[in-house]
């Protein structure tokens, strides 16, 4: 490696690392003025690298500016979905537009798999027992009251019931498209693939993070990001890492219902 491109790399790692940071400061801490200057800090160092890498990085960055921005809760109102949803939409749609144009290829939206392989299935399969235990384990031993996150009525309605399926369905299928098929898919483009999926790893625990899943919510979501990032990268395709983020969508709505109406809650869910 010549000595050119050895100064690239270390500006390229420490600007990913500052990128990281900000997210982490800006989204999942809320520090704003750290996060600030740590995004900034990465900004600048952009100047240093190549063209593509700066491109790429500079256009991740201003996501995270615009998520700063969000109101990231798990408010479902009406007003609430569309106020959120249009940050929300935004961090997907311009990537895609701008990633077409100038960099065709690297955010790929290909659902379905070229072929089915056992061990995609096996992990579709594993996921269920395991979104189960873990989710129980996470609300009913380890933080009882994380249900609290989700605020529901006294009484059980369809209209709540309803908006509380809809809304974390909704931003599931957004987290794989983003963080995955946004996210994960451009980093993987500049960086070595462990170090790309360790990165958008850390955005998507400090989205989900500043949403609801608090105590050792942040280890769990970093490791199922983890978990998805790498079925992605192996499959190529949104099938799997969308199936099984759905399948644990549906256990956490079902023990939301269950503590705050018990066994009634989930009848007919």
């Amino acid at each position: 490696m010549t000595n050119e491109r050895a100064s690239n790399t270390r500006f390229e790692v420490s600007a990913v690392l500052f990128f990281c940071a900000a997210t982490a400061l800006l989204i999942a801490l809320e520090w704003k003025m750290a996060g600030v200057g740590a995004w900034l800090i990465s900004a600048v160092l952009l100047r240093w690298t190549s063209p593509t890498f700066r491109s790429r990085l500079g256009l991740l960055l201003g996501c995270i500016g615009l998520l700063a921005f969000a109101p990231i809760n798990t408010d479902r109102s009406t007003l609430h979905f569309l106020h959120l949803g249009a940050f929300f939409a935004v961090a997907v749609i311009v990537p895609a537009i701008v990633m077409h144009v100038w960099h065709p290829g690297t955010v790929d939206w290909r659902f379905w798999p070229r072929r089915f392989q056992w061990i995609e299935v096996f992990y579709v399969g594993l996921s269920i027992p395991l979104a189960w235990g873990i989710i129980h384990w996470y609300f009913f031993d380890v933080n009882p009251y994380m249900p609290e996150q989700w605020p529901m009525p006294d009484t059980i309605t369809q209209d709540a019931k309803w908006r509380l399926i809809i809304g974390i369905n909704a931003v599931g299928i957004w987290d794989e498209l983003f963080f995955i098929n946004t996210v994960y898919a451009i980093l993987r483009s500049i960086l070595p693939r462990h170090f790309a999926n360790w990165a958008q790893a850390v955005v998507y625990t400090s989205v989900l993070y500043n949403m609801a899943f608090i105590g050792v919510g942040p280890i769990l979501v970093f490791i199922f990001a983890l978990t998805q990032g790498a079925m992605y990268e192996r499959s190529k395709c949104l099938f799997y890492v969308l199936i099984v983020h759905l399948i644990v969508d549906a256990f956490l709505v079902a023990f939301i219902l269950k503590y705050y109406y018990g066994e009634s809650g989930i009848v007919g869910f």
